[in-house]
């Protein structure tokens, strides 16, 4: 359920299963992708709820997760006793446990799954909950070279994926201020990336933000209004890093722990994405 950048790579990963397999989104190109490998699209959210023992998860914020959870047509009102529904969101650590919790009041069975993409486009599953409904997951996930690492209970695997959304970040704020700087004493970006990557400071993630970056630099430079499509194709970005950096400093709160530089990245990612400063 939620057929967009990251989910439509799972489905399809999935997809590689001898299980019959069900589609639901509201945009109905990536359902007919889907389709077209074998799978079955769901008219509703009830429908697939009623015909599925797996139930992936891959919207963006809380509220659309809470959405697809709750009310007459949710999840929690349709599927059958035992059914295991996999939270692959970057969400909230208090909004994973409060779900777990009414999943476990209908006896369906929640695991806390969020994921990463590495450059060769597997995925890496941070696969949290009870151990008999991890081992039921573990199959499927694994399919397509996916890498499943299992972090504990319930709340450890989103905990687990702000971390690494914090690396993340930290590392695309220091390239973007490598870049402006190599900038601004006549350096290339690119000698930047080719020294970067000698000793491994440049990821292939930091090196595709970087290519990015000299890409939408030089159409700036030879062409009037290109601002505005970098305006466009950083928004989602932008939105995105902000959602998931207050999300682990939201868990930081909680536990009276002070996280200064993530702070910072939180209040600036928008800006470093936009290159406005």
């Amino acid at each position: 359920m939620g057929l967009g950048h990251i989910g439509k790579e799972l489905a399809l990963k999935w997809a590689l299963a001898d299980e019959e397999m069900w589609v639901f989104d509201v945009v109905p190109d990536p359902v007919q992708v889907l389709v077209a490998t074998g799978a079955r699209a769901a008219s509703s959210v009830a429908e697939l709820a009623r015909e599925c023992d797996l139930i992936g998860v891959c919207v963006r914020y809380d509220d659309d997760v809470g959405q697809l959870l709750y009310g007459p047509g949710g999840l929690l009102e349709n599927a059958r006793p035992g059914t295991v529904v996999a939270i692959h969101s970057s969400v909230l650590q208090g909004s994973v446990m409060r779900w777990n919790g009414d999943a476990a009041a209908k006896s369906i069975r929640l695991v806390d799954a969020p994921v990463t993409r590495n450059a060769m486009g597997t995925f890496g599953y941070m696969l949290a909950g009870d151990d008999e409904v991890v081992a039921r997951c573990r199959p499927i996930m694994s399919l397509g070279g996916n890498t499943v690492v299992e972090v504990g209970a319930v709340g450890a695997g989103i905990a687990l994926k702000l971390c690494n959304n914090m690396m993340t970040y930290a590392a695309i704020v220091a390239a973007h201020e490598a870049f402006r700087l190599a900038q601004a004493c006549g350096l290339s970006a690119q000698l930047m990336m080719e020294i970067g990557k000698v000793n491994g400071v440049v990821t292939p993630q930091m090196g595709a933000f970087l290519t990015g970056r000299i890409e939408a630099a030089k159409r700036a430079e030879g062409a009037a209004g290109t601002s505005g499509g970098m305006r466009m194709a950083a928004a989602p970005a932008a939105d995105l890093g902000r959602k998931d950096l207050r999300c682990a400093l939201d868990s930081a709160e909680k536990l009276g722990l002070r996280l200064p530089a993530t702070k910072l990245h939180a209040e600036i990612i928008e800006d470093v994405f936009f290159g406005r400063y």
